[in-house]
């Protein structure tokens, strides 16, 4: 089963982006908005039943590609958003 469709939500405050899982539950990656320069992600979570499949990954990478659109920089402060950054160096700009 793939999950193509991440959801961006944003208020004033805080976004998430977010993704149907189809039974009921939803894995979700959060964060606020610190100014208009600075998103902070905060907490990464998957569902134990759909843990493996890339989920947070593909999170990731609607948080990155926001974050480049609205001209922002992230500062990781998830674990597994911190892990990510690591594993892809590539991307290291857009980390504050």
């Amino acid at each position: 089963m793939t999950h193509n469709d991440v959801r961006h939500e944003t208020g004033d405050t805080r976004g998430r982006f977010v993704i149907d899982l189809g039974d009921g539950s939803e894995a979700e990656l959060t964060y606020s908005k610190a100014g208009t320069s600075r998103w902070i992600a905060d907490h990464t979570g998957v569902p134990k039943a759909h843990e493996g499949q890339g989920l947070g990954s593909q999170l990731v990478k609607a948080l990155i590609a926001a974050a480049k659109a609205e001209g922002v920089k992230i500062v990781p402060l998830c674990p597994y958003i911190k892990a990510w950054a690591k594993k892809h160096p590539e991307e290291s700009a857009i980390f504050d």
